[in-house]
Order: structure tokens, then sequence, then C-alpha cells
């Protein structure tokens, strides 16, 4: 019996990028760093067009070692092509993904690797997710850059967008495992990053947090305009797909604001009708969706429980109520395996539908930079 498999480490939902009009790339490197928290000896990568109305081609895919952490500078002689069938190039179809070839290269816990890759020709930027936090951060540079070990500081910019790019797994020790954060934007935020950072402190760490998160996504409705198309896929799309992780045994489900909050009426918004907002029991019925389908993949199911929305611009009291009924259903329901209180953690003792005081970003519906490294610190230490 083999000792060893393949964990996905790293990990990204594909979603819908904002639609301009340079909604096309060409000549273009990417490089992105990614924090590895355990060891392991060969990778494969995937690359992901799910959200591409046309096919893609990536020219050239590489491998290195960070020269330091987040740096866009690698070590040149660990630079490693990454293969698809033998070829250097692969053209991936539209609503496709593709795993590249297993690849020899060597990752160690605690030490950056980049994945680089160059877009030769004209290429539809679509398939991409928005996410922040202290290990989240790309670049971009003008030309092929992707073999290099440094970007020019002059045709170079960082970027938080992921093109094409959703997952690594590596062949590690057979006891590691990986963890899934499935949500929106607040999980496509930092708190998935300081989990990273927290579990990394541990020595005997086992665990690998694969964030799947795409801002604006609901549970239950998606727009299908291109006002609001970057707002992402429903649930129903998502889930199925996002939560197949390779050696993941556990997810942490915090979704569900968005439905709430959205719907203003079409005097108000056309694209947002009074008819899209849920009651209650519509969206218990979503969280049961997700709930089944981790079963099937052999998940154990956490919920966090949906933060404060006081201040919000679209905050009224019915809102908050329906928050808080969800919440309670969280809290009281037999149907998954545990609860996470993050809307506990993170609200005003006194005035208990607003943050705490330090915890609000400052638009009254996303957290704080302090109220997101509480929330890492709410997940209890018996699912890491």
């Amino acid at each position: 019996m083999s000792d060893k498999k393949y964990v996905s480490m790293w990990g990204n939902a594909i979603s819908i990028a904002d639609r301009r009009p340079e909604n096309y790339a060409k000549n273009l490197t990417l490089r992105y760093p990614i924090h590895p928290v355990f060891n392991g000896d060969k990778i494969k990568i995937t690359l992901d067009n799910f959200c591409g109305t046309e096919a893609v081609t990536i020219s050239e895919v590489y491998l290195a070692q960070n020269q330091k952490n987040g740096s866009k500078e690698i070590k040149k002689e660990t630079v490693t092509a990454v293969t698809f069938g033998g070829n250097t190039s692969v053209t991936i179809p539209k609503g496709e993904a593709v795993v590249s070839d297993e690849i020899p290269f060597e990752v160690f816990k605690g030490h950056d690797i980049s994945v680089s890759m160059y877009l030769g020709d004209f290429t539809e930027m679509r398939s991409a997710v928005l996410i922040t936090g202290p290990l989240s951060k790309g670049y971009y540079s003008v030309g092929n850059h992707a073999a290099e070990e440094e970007l020019p500081m002059n045709d170079t910019r960082s970027t938080n967008w992921f093109y094409f790019f959703s997952n690594i797994e590596i062949n590690t020790d057979a006891d590691n495992r990986a963890l899934i954060c499935y949500g929106d934007s607040i999980t496509s935020q930092a708190w998935p990053d300081y989990l990273t950072l927290r579990v990394e402190k541990n020595a005997d760490n086992k665990t690998a947090i694969v964030r799947r998160a795409a801002s604006g996504t609901r549970i239950l409705r998606q727009y299908d305009n291109i006002t609001y198309d970057s707002y992402g896929l429903k649930g129903s799309i998502r889930f199925p797909r996002e939560a197949m992780v390779s050696g993941a045994d556990t997810v942490i489900i915090q979704q569900g604001i968005n439905d709430i909050i959205h719907p203003v009426g079409v005097e108000v918004n056309p694209f947002r009708p009074w008819s899209d907002l849920p009651t209650v029991e519509e969206m218990i019925e979503g969280y049961r969706m997700y709930i089944e389908k981790a079963r099937e993949y052999g998940l154990k199911v956490y919920m966090g429980t949906l933060l404060p929305i006081y201040g919000w611009r679209t905050y009224e009291p019915f809102r908050d109520d329906l928050r808080n009924a969800l919440n309670d259903w969280m809290r009281t329901t037999k149907e998954i395996d545990g609860v996470i209180d993050f809307d506990m953690a993170v609200r005003d003792r006194v005035n208990p539908a607003a943050f705490a005081d330090g915890f609000d970003s400052g638009d009254h519906l996303h957290p704080s930079k302090k109220a997101y490294q509480r929330m890492a610190e709410t997940v209890p230490g018996c699912i890491l």
C-alpha cells in the first residue's frame, strides 16, 4: 500500500470576470505565488475555462520555487515546464477544465512556489475569480516572462484576479488532507488565508485549506446579464463542481447573505426584483442541497453563521429577521456535523445586528482584517 496520495493543497472557485470592453488579453504573463502547508514531490495543476464563452489557449506554464514568500521573483534553477498530454501548450474548450500531467517537483512546507503562464494569442479573460488576503496576490506582465527569474518592473503590476487557475494537487503523505472553505465574497476575502497561517503553525499539520469562493454569489439565484454576471453562478451549479476536491474530508459553508440583501425591486434596479427574495424555507432547502451533495462526496459539513448587516445600504429589519432565522436553524439543526458561529464571534454585544467595534470594514457587510483573523480563530481546532 502506498504511503502517499494526491491532495489538493490550494484551490479557487472559477467564476466570471467583470465584463469590460477590454475583455481579451494577448502577449501576457501571469504569475501566482502559492503557499504550501506540507511537503510533496509531484504536482498536478488544473486550468479551468468553466465560465468561458469560447476556447482559450495557454501557450506555456511553469512551476518554480520562489526566492522569498509572496514575491514575484523565482529561483531560475527550479523552473520546471508543466505539460498537458506531453505538450507545453494546451487549449481548453469553453466550459471545461484540464489537469496537467504529473510533474516531478519538490514542494516544501512554508516555502512559496509560483505558477506562471503565458498567453500568446488573444485570450478571453472571463474564467476568473477575485480573492484577497495575506496569501492571495498575483502578478501580470506584458510579454513572455513566464520562465524568467524576475518580472520586469516597468511592465508588471500586481493583481488579485486569478485567471484560469483553480487547483494544485501534490503527491504527499497519505495522512494529509484538505478542508474546503465554500462561500461568497466574505470567504473570497481574508479568513481562509488566516486559517492557512493558523494551521501552518502546527509542526504536525496535516491540513490544507482549499478556498472555493466567489464574490456576489447566491445560493438560489444568479444574474444572466452583463451588468451583474460577474456576481457569479448559483449554488446548484457551483457546489457540485467546487466541492469535488482531492483529499478533502470536510467543508465549511458560509454563504447566503447575498440572497438576502440583493433584491430591492425593479423600480429601484431592473435586475433585482422582489421575486428574488427567498423565504426561510427556500434558503434551508438550498442548504440541504449542499448538505446532500457534500455527503455524496464523503464530506463532513460545518455551517458558518451569517454575519451582521446593520448599516449596509439595503439593510432593513426584515432582512435581519431572515438572517437570524437562518442562523438559528444552523445552530439547532442535526443535519450537519457542527456550526461555526462567526456571527457570535464578530457581532456587537449591545447591538447584535451590527459588527463589534473594529470588526467592520466600513461598508457594514464585509469584516475588517481584525474580524477576518477572529473568524479564522473561531474555527474549532478539532476539524483542522
